[in-house]
């Protein structure tokens, strides 16, 4: 592991070093402004060549009065993406998504994950109600299998803070809380970008009873849907703009600091996929795993009157009652469980699910082609006008309000003025109080909070807005704007992190740990 000394030393010929592990004066733009495309060296295929694949649900190894078991290995493994190319990706079990773990809340997740990657790897699961040393922090690393003094890994310092475990770690999800669509990623501190992008990303859903009860799509109609952009080199590698290509230094090249943008959109791993659908309901669970893009989703053609796309659930579970919408704008880590009707569409139809927010090949996702049955089996589920029972938080018996300011400073991407560092505590709220979080951006930063999911009760110190409903844990704050959001610290102590999850900002020192007690 790579000494504080000789870590800042190196960190000062790259404009990254400071006070802390991710530094100080970072090198930016000479004109600021939207992050910019990275093009494909590789030829792309055409959109829509190419079926969606369904990541496989795993089983687990043993189960239980009370718990399922599982094991989980990161390895690298070279994938079919391109046609004609291999690309190298870093792995859940071989796979990318990786597998799909389904729990039942109230019924414990043991996942034990296996390091057999070349570098280190922190696993969070996004949006997990988790006891603080199964969170994933930045610093719990588990180095490789066959690790010794003698290797060397780019990792920043840890001020002593993290937890380190060699080969494996066992993460421990007690589960106690609500069905919602969840996912697992690589958290790694200061690598979570390039991480993420080669490939470690997978869902994890929840179910319970309330869910059950209702007469929603299941089965192989209700559909998880990990839209993310990459961009390849000439012999189909990911081209990641790493500022340091031996992962020595974490943060990318000056052109992408404000975020890195592919040219090519991959749904479950995918090229612009199809998926062929029958003139039915399906549940759609909608998932931006992408680095920093946003994205506004649309069905193309829309459906006879519109509100094609019906919100049941967001990242924390089911919404009290169910929200049409006819466009769905997701900045990374949002989730949207949505049911779309396809007996509203003519037989035969080709419904495109595109990106308004995109040109070019950005603007396409993927495609579902709708029966040419011209009569429509019947249909045995529907959407109910009641989804769940639903509380809401008082922002009024909030026990604290607190102001966290994002911005780019001469420090770098900072949350109040500070970049990173491990171990300084920004907030210490206290078990079963609620505080209001005023969060204030210069950029168009979402924001995450990690242990407890939030609900969003202003923008601008006006009224949430209409995607905003149920409950988050991730809120997208647009530039020079505001949010409030009411967060109830429930069940665990420990440290906690809350960051940009545009991981470009991650990276490059926007986060900071809150510490409940």
């Amino acid at each position: 592991m790579m000494k504080r000394r000789r870590f800042l030393t190196a960190a000062a010929g790259t404009g990254l070093a400071a006070g802390a592990p991710f530094g100080g004066r970072l090198r930016v733009p000479g004109r600021p402004g939207l992050p910019m495309p990275l093009r494909s060296a590789a030829p792309l295929p055409r959109p829509y060549q190419v079926p969606l694949p369904v990541p496989a649900v795993l089983r687990p190894l043993r189960a239980d009065a009370t718990t399922d078991f599982y094991e989980i290995t990161q390895q690298v493994a070279h994938l079919r993406i391109l046609p004609g190319l291999e690309t190298e990706a870093w792995t859940y079990d071989g796979s990318y998504p990786g597998p799909t773990l389904v729990s039942r809340s109230g019924r414990r997740t043991v996942v034990t994950h296996r390091n057999e990657l070349p570098q280190p790897a922190a696993v969070h699961l996004h949006g997990g109600h988790t006891p603080h040393d199964s969170d994933g922090h930045p610093t719990d690393l588990i180095l490789p299998v066959g690790w010794s003094r003698r290797h060397r890994y780019a990792m920043a310092d840890t001020s002593g803070v993290g937890r380190i475990t060699l080969g494996e770690r066992t993460y421990n999800y007690p589960m106690d809380q609500r069905a919602a669509t969840l996912w697992y990623h690589d958290h790694r501190m200061g690598f979570t970008g390039p991480s993420a992008y080669r490939g470690l990303a997978g869902f994890h859903l929840v179910h319970d009873d309330e869910e059950e009860a209702l007469p929603l799509p299941r089965g192989e109609r209700d559909i998880p849907l990990m839209i993310t952009d990459r961009s390849f080199t000439a012999d189909g590698s990911f081209h990641y703009p790493a500022l340091d290509p031996e992962w020595g230094m974490p943060g990318v090249t000056h052109h992408w600091m404000e975020g890195m943008l592919g040219d090519t959109i991959l749904v479950n791993g995918a090229p612009w996929p199809v998926l062929d659908v029958r003139r039915l309901r399906y549940r759609l669970r909608l998932l931006n795993a992408s680095n920093s893009r946003i994205y506004r989703l649309e069905l193309d053609p829309p459906p006879p009157g519109g509100d094609a796309l019906v919100q049941i659930g967001a990242d924390g579970g089911l919404l009290e009652r169910p929200v049409p919408h006819d466009a769905l704008p997701m900045a990374p880590a949002e989730r949207f469980d949505v049911v779309v009707d396809f007996a509203r569409y003519r037989p035969g139809t080709r419904v495109r699910l595109v990106n308004r927010l995109g040109s070019g090949t950005t603007a396409e996702v993927m495609r579902f082609d709708v029966s040419g049955a011209t009569r429509a089996p019947v249909d045995e589920t529907a959407v109910p006008a009641r989804l769940c029972t639903f509380e809401r938080l008082d922002p009024r018996r909030a026990m604290a309000v607190r102001t966290f300011s994002f911005r780019r400073t001469t420090a770098g991407w900072t949350i109040n003025g500070m970049p990173y560092l491990p171990g300084r505590s920004l907030a210490t709220p206290k078990l079963g109080t609620t505080e209001l979080w005023r969060i204030v951006s210069d950029f168009h930063h979402p924001i995450h909070v990690h242990l407890n999911p939030f609900q969003v009760v202003a923008r601008n110190g006006g009224a949430p807005g209409r995607h905003d409903a149920g409950w988050k844990d991730t809120v997208d704050v647009l530039p020079g704007q505001s949010a409030e959001i009411a967060v109830r610290f429930t069940d665990y102590t420990g440290r906690f992190l809350f960051h940009c999850h545009n991981l470009e900002h991650e990276d490059m020192a926007m986060m900071a740990d809150f510490v409940t007690r």
